[in-house]
C-alpha cells in the first residue's frame, strides 16, 4: 500500500497530487517549479533561480520520506527553452557529489506551470528500506 508524505516544511500542492509517494523502499518525488509559496508566482531570477528552489524544495520532500537528494536514483528535468541546458546544469551540479550523480533525462517542453522555466521530479532510494 503506497504512503503519501506531507510536510509542510516545503511549498504545499494543490489537491490533485501530494508531494511524494513511497512505494517498496523508493519515494516518488512530484514535479517541482521554482514558486513562491503562495503558488501562483515564481521565484525571481530565471531558469537559475527556479533551479535552485526546485531542488531545495524537492530536498524537503525527500527529508519527510526519510531520504535525500543524495540517494536520488533517477531525475527528470523539463525545460521550457532548452537554450537554459547550460545555465540549469550550472546550478543542478551544486546539489549532487561529481563524482555520484543520479540518472537524469532532460527534455524540452512547450510550457510549464505558471510559465516556470524549469520543473524536476525525482525517484529516490529509502535507506534501510
Amino acid at each position: 500500500m503506497p504512503q503519501f508524505v506531507h510536510t509542510s516544511d516545503a511549498l504545499p500542492v494543490f489537491p490533485v497530487f501530494s508531494q511524494a509517494t513511497i512505494s517498496k523502499g523508493m519515494v516518488y518525488v512530484s514535479g517541482n517549479i521554482g514558486c513562491n509559496r503562495d503558488l501562483k508566482t515564481l521565484v525571481e531570477g530565471g531558469v537559475q533561480a527556479q533551479t535552485r528552489a526546485a531542488l531545495e524544495n524537492m530536498a524537503k520532500v525527500l527529508k519527510a520520506a526519510g531520504s535525500g537528494l543524495e540517494h536520488i536514483v533517477k531525475a527528470n528535468i523539463y525545460l521550457a527553452d532548452m537554450a537554459n541546458f547550460g545555465p540549469m546544469n550550472e546550478v543542478y551540479a551544486q546539489f549532487f557529489d561529481p563524482n555520484a550523480m543520479p540518472a537524469r533525462t532532460c527534455i524540452g517542453v512547450m510550457a510549464l506551470p505558471l510559465g516556470a522555466d524549469v520543473e524536476i521530479e525525482c525517484i529516490a532510494e529509502i535507506p534501510g528500506q
